[in-house]
């Protein structure tokens, strides 16, 4: 019997980000993709992703996708059966983050959005998979999704709770997993979910940055099969 699976992309991402992964799972997953380009909030996002979820269901989100994973857990707690967050964090922005996005955002609304999104790559990616394929579907990627959702998503972004309070009352089996080399979000902000979450596995990726589903998705697979199997 194959287990439902839940995937959440993160800012300006598609399917395409858990491609690689769901195709390493197999048959042993339902996965379903969620849509987080429509709703003007996590908290609808995550309304949003319920929706189309089974009764039960595994739970993976990736950055943004966690903002919305940790958002679920306070809606429906009783419907996620396994949780995993990778390369998120449960802090809110600090204000050289909240500058940043804001930054982003006057770009995009300047009409410059491929130039603003092709700046994030260096962030986004470890510095081995700059000017590679992985870097030019991580660019694709965001122009498919485009300018409209990635204004609306930073806004959402910037307006999300603090989730630290919550970590404790998190009781399913739990994967907190960072690239190692993921200077978006730093591998001590997973440390600090995975601290906050009782018997939560951490696992760093290796060759990795902030896109470990697409940069290294044979050790994301592993780490989830094993997540699955508790």
């Amino acid at each position: 019997m194959r287990t439902p699976l839940v995937l959440l992309p993160g800012l300006i991402c598609d399917e395409r980000l858990w491609r690689d992964v769901i195709g390493g799972l197999g048959n042993t997953v339902e996965a379903i993709v969620a849509d987080l380009t429509q709703g003007d909030s996590i908290a609808q996002m995550a309304s949003h992703a319920l929706a189309v979820a089974p009764p039960r269901f595994a739970l993976a989100g990736l950055s943004m996708g966690g903002y919305v994973a940790m958002e679920i857990m306070r809606q429906a707690p009783e419907r996620v059966s396994h949780l995993a967050l990778l390369d998120t964090m449960a802090r809110p922005d600090d204000e050289a983050r909240r500058a940043n996005r804001l930054k982003g955002i006057d770009g995009v609304e300047q009409g410059r959005f491929v130039e603003v999104t092709k700046g994030m790559l260096a962030s986004l990616l470890a510095p081995q998979h700059l000017d590679t394929a992985v870097a030019d579907e991580v660019q694709t990627m965001s122009e498919r999704v485009g300018p409209q959702v990635y204004i609306r998503q930073q806004k959402a972004i910037m307006e999300r709770v603090d989730s630290r309070p919550g970590l404790k009352e998190i009781g399913v089996p739990t994967l907190v997993g960072v690239g190692e080399m993921d200077v978006l979000i730093p591998p001590e902000l997973s440390r600090e979910i995975a601290e906050g979450i009782a018997g939560a596995e951490l696992v760093t990726f290796p060759g990795s940055g902030h896109l470990p589903t697409m940069e290294n998705p044979e050790a994301v697979t592993a780490a989830m099969r094993g997540w699955l199997g508790r």
